[in-house]
């Protein structure tokens, strides 16, 4: 019971319906075998091609700039695995395309309005925080050709505990370390070796060694 109220609560603060949320839900566990606790704005498109391990909301988690009308969607063409429990703001988009795998560990969320677009593969360590109006990119899906061109990895990783600031745009061939620090509105794109250090600027560099968060 206690447990019922504490949900009854959430979904009220956050101006979730509670009736759709919860039929919503009984539906997706009965016949796709998953635990997810949607906001009534909620559109899932390819929910088959999503691997849940544990429990996953999204926009049902209260957020002061966030509206009951913004509305959310995810375009699962390929693969998306979550490895534990999961949240996913309101107004994120994802798009995840037919070959493309996209993975996420445990312990962390997605805030508002941040666009996961991958064509090839993203993988999230456990336990990070990703901000606001966030972007993640992996194909530039036009071709610029000029003299010694070094080709790109496209794939994206990111390490355990890390942090994510609002505005952070990261692009193909990126890898952020474990314990690392996203400085608001950086733009990074490359290789990072130096875990728990704080990076930050356009382009993106170390800007501070040994940091930490919580």
């Amino acid at each position: 019971m206690k447990k019922a109220i504490k949900l009854f609560n959430k979904l009220k603060k956050s101006e979730s319906n509670f009736i759709i949320v919860l039929s919503r839900f009984f539906w997706i566990k009965v016949f796709n075998k998953k635990s997810f606790l949607l906001h009534q704005k909620v559109t899932i498109n390819g929910i088959k091609n999503i691997d849940a391990k544990d429990f996953v909301e999204v926009g049902v988690n209260y957020v002061g700039f966030s509206h009951k009308t913004d509305k959310t969607y995810l375009n699962i063409k390929g693969k998306l695995v979550f490895k534990g429990k999961y949240s996913i703001g309101r107004g994120c988009r994802f798009d995840i395309g037919e070959n493309a795998l996209v993975t996420i560990g445990s312990g962390g969320y997605i805030n508002c309005n941040t666009n996961v677009i991958i064509m090839h593969s993203l993988e999230i360590g456990n336990n990070c925080a990703i901000s606001w109006n966030c972007q993640f990119l992996d194909e530039d899906f036009h071709e610029i050709e000029y003299e010694k061109k070094k080709p790109v990895q496209n794939s994206i990783v990111i390490g355990n505990n890390v942090w994510i600031g609002c505005g952070v745009k990261i692009y193909k061939g990126t890898v952020i370390p474990n314990g690392c620090i996203i400085a608001s509105d950086t733009i990074v794109k490359g290789v990072f070796e130096i875990e728990n250090s704080l990076i930050g600027g356009n382009p993106a560099r170390v800007l501070k060694e040994r940091v930490s968060w919580k």
